[in-house]
């Protein structure tokens, strides 16, 4: 049995599904206890609990429910739930966010790092936690229009990317016109960094979520800053790679940007289009940082997201813009194994 660079615990639970929200009810889920009526040509999606397509659209449906499924007010209690019968691969990070503009920019309400749906540790795939409540911020601004976004980055298994968007109405009875917030950030999807298994580390990748850019978002429009944020750990390198459409890329770096590279503050844009007098800040291309090097291969320049095997096949590298990052251990027991030019897996001997 084979299974793509993940541990032995996410091999046991391959077969089971994986965690999806089902309060407010995301488009176009089956499993909510209530959903308005499904618009013309849709269907419902009963692959909800699938992880995101790699290089596809970060959310299953850019189509809304033809009404809202929940309605809020800022300053409130609110309540985020979640299917009992998903694994849960041990937690990780999860973001809650509000965007106005159909998920193109969204700006973080609430989130839960390193042990969401889980009380503490735990390699598990029963989840404890199956609902959350919290304050809705008091300066979002009021809308029959909005966007509730659920994004989990799992702590055990494959490193792929889950996502949910439910159509809300949000009321706020201040008058506030924008949010102010971290930007959301889609890790281990194109154009995002890939945060690697925690590995019993539940720290991994919580300081790029925390250097996130910030974002105002607004019914009048939306904007974020162009800067992207450094993560920096002791095991691997970055390994991102350029943004579908509809998201800002990072400019293509050399190979010495990629040993080395420092990230400028964040600039906050609060205007729907910028001046023509601004310059656009020139974001700096984020990077792992490992403490123990690894040496590069001999040979011609690599073709950026290739993957070998290396170490005798204990583990992989990737190529980062024409050069090979640190060595990614396969799990104990299982070796490398080169499936194409662009592709390996760790499975049993």
């Amino acid at each position: 049995m084979l299974f793509k660079i993940a541990s032995v615990a996410a091999l046991v639970s391959s077969v089971a599904a994986h965690m999806a929200m089902n309060e407010p009810c995301p488009r176009f889920s089956p499993n909510c206890a209530t959903q308005p009526q499904l618009p013309a040509g849709q269907s419902y999606n009963y692959n909800i609990k699938d992880p995101i397509a790699y290089d596809g659209p970060v959310f299953m449906s850019d189509v809304p429910w033809p009404q809202p499924v929940a309605s809020w007010t800022a300053g409130q209690p609110v309540t985020v739930g979640f299917q009992a019968d998903g694994a849960a691969h041990g937690g990780g990070h999860c973001q809650f966010a509000i965007s106005y503009d159909n998920g193109k920019t969204a700006a973080i309400v609430h989130k839960v790092m390193e042990h969401c749906f889980f009380n503490g540790p735990s390699n598990g795939n029963s989840a404890e936690v199956l609902k959350y409540t919290f304050t809705l911020p008091a300066d979002v601004p009021a809308s029959s229009n909005a966007q509730f976004i659920w994004i989990w980055t799992n702590a055990v298994g494959n490193r792929e990317l889950y996502t949910g968007i439910a159509d809300i109405t949000i009321a706020n009875s201040g008058g506030s016109k924008s949010y102010t917030g971290k930007s959301a950030i889609y890790p281990n999807h194109a154009g995002y960094d890939t945060i690697p298994e925690f590995n019993g580390d539940y720290t991994t990748g919580v300081s790029l979520f925390d250097n996130a850019p910030n974002v105002v978002v607004s019914p009048g429009g939306s904007a974020v800053s162009p800067s992207v944020p450094e993560y920096t750990s002791s095991a691997v390198e970055s390994t991102s790679v350029p943004p579908p459409v509809g998201h800002t890329p990072a400019p293509k770096p050399s190979a010495e940007s990629i040993v080395e590279s420092t990230v400028e503050p964040t600039v906050e844009v609060t205007a729907t289009e910028p001046p023509a007098s601004v310059e656009p800040t020139t974001p700096a291309t984020p990077v792992y940082t490992s403490s123990a090097p690894t040496a590069v291969p001999t040979g011609s320049a690599c073709a950026h997201g290739a993957l070998q095997c290396v170490n005798g096949n204990a583990g992989f590298q990737q190529c980062v813009w024409g050069v090979w990052s640190a060595t990614f251990a396969c799990a104990s027991g299982t070796v490398c194994q080169q499936t194409s030019p662009n592709a390996v897996i760790c499975g049993w001997p």
